[in-house]
């Protein structure tokens, strides 16, 4: 599997986990896969460590999310998954999509 197909199925694999609002970039949105012409925000994969760092749904239980954010990451990547709540959505808040 190539970086960017990996990145896009961490990415995809987060993004379903019920309570994750959307991925975050970091404070300076240096949280990211580098890609050749785009890069996949809030997921940085390097070898044996993987961060991804999210923003979550209003409501969502941390604990529970996190760990099936983990799990489901873990089940794609060798090594260990750091996941970090950057921010919480506002209530009612959707997600911008291009």
């Amino acid at each position: 599997m190539t970086p960017a197909e990996l990145a896009d199925r961490v990415a995809h694999a987060v993004l379903s986990v019920p309570g994750v609002h959307d991925l975050h970039g970091g404070v300076l949105g240096e949280v990211a896969t580098y890609l050749p012409g785009r890069r996949v925000t809030g997921v940085r994969l390097r070898d044996g460590d993987t961060q991804v760092h999210l923003v979550l749904t209003w409501g969502a239980p941390v604990s529970a999310t996190t760990d099936e954010v983990r799990t489901r990451v873990a089940a794609i990547v060798p090594g260990t998954v750091h996941v970090a709540v950057e921010d919480v959505a506002a209530p009612g808040e959707t997600v911008d999509t291009p």
